[in-house]
């Protein structure tokens, strides 16, 4: 099974914690991983861009000059796309980007992102994350002490408020539950520091 080390929040080691092989040293589907990274980007466009066609932009009724004899090329309005003011030639308009992946596939892109980050040790976890008052200086301490920059803290969902609002100022951090883990965001970050309990919800989730 693979193994990681398991750390206080002053950087000591001390344990190792053996991690279910079906999550965390699965086979790594890339393809999977791209398309669950695609969907979370797409679902977030709003798709409210337009640009109006010849059709509809207002004027343009008349022809701006005769058909022959004037030395210009033939025109039909002053709303075509070749003309200042005109119309956009195939016009963006609203729609909607989003689409879906199937929960196994959802499931697998997971299992193979996080095998990704614990094969490039990428992967720390801490016995325990909990501040008794809301603190970013030791938020900032705490991955100092782990050698952590820019990191996915994952928690497991239980009195972690103070931890949450102490690392949401930090430049490069950024903390989410375990039931809104996502693969863009394990892909993104440097390195995905968690907890015990975390990575046991993770397993009991996902195996």
């Amino acid at each position: 099974m693979a193994k990681v080390s398991v750390y206080n929040m002053e950087g000591s080691q001390v344990e190792e914690l053996e991690l279910n092989d079906s999550i965390f040293a699965t086979d790594i589907n890339e393809n999977l991983m791209h398309m669950a990274v695609v969907l979370q980007l797409a679902n977030k466009r709003q798709g409210t861009q337009k640009a109006k066609t010849r059709s509809e932009v207002s004027g343009g009724g008349r022809k701006p000059w005769r058909q022959k004899g004037t030395g210009h090329a033939r025109q039909g309005s002053t709303r075509s796309p070749q003309w200042t003011g005109g119309g956009v030639v195939f016009a963006p308009v609203p729609r909607d980007y989003s689409f879906k992946m199937n929960k196994k596939e959802k499931q697998k892109a997971i299992k193979s992102a996080l095998s990704s980050v614990v094969s490039e040790e990428k992967f720390k976890v801490l016995d325990s994350l909990k501040f008794d008052e809301i603190k970013t200086k030791k938020m900032v301490g705490v991955l100092d002490a782990l050698d952590v920059d820019k990191a996915l803290i994952v928690l497991d969902g239980e009195d972690n408020e103070n931890v949450s609002i102490s690392a949401r100022n930090i430049p490069g951090v950024r903390v989410v539950n375990t039931n809104s883990l996502s693969v863009y965001d394990i892909l993104k970050y440097e390195t995905v520091l968690t907890t015990k309990r975390a990575v046991e919800k993770i397993e009991e989730v996902y195996a």
